[in-house]
């Protein structure tokens, strides 16, 4: 289960992330963030509550991070240990923009 939470202040979109980033949720998130996205300039994904990422979850971030570069700046936020240890043996961790 993922609960995704969404809040927008002009061209910066924030969205919370709770729970599970898997290949049942992965498709939930990719049809959000593509409805959100246009006009973002700013995409801020907040991880403290994110328990777990899968293979479908990077390619979603993948993507996501593909259609900001050419829009404006995508960032990941409040990582914690086990996410990031994903990150960084997928090599995402050098992708992606973590604060």
């Amino acid at each position: 289960m993922l609960e995704i939470k969404t809040t927008s202040n002009d061209a910066k979109l924030t969205v919370v992330l709770n729970g599970r980033l898997d290949t049942t949720t992965a498709p939930q998130l990719d049809s959000e963030l593509k409805d959100k996205l246009d006009g973002v300039k700013e995409l801020l994904l907040d991880c403290t509550d994110l328990a777990y990422i899968s293979s479908a979850g990077l390619r979603v971030l993948l993507a996501t991070q593909k259609t900001m570069s050419e829009q404006g700046e995508m960032k990941l936020q409040n990582v914690n240990e086990t996410v990031a240890e994903v990150l960084e043996v997928t090599g995402f961790a050098n992708i992606l923009t973590i604060v």
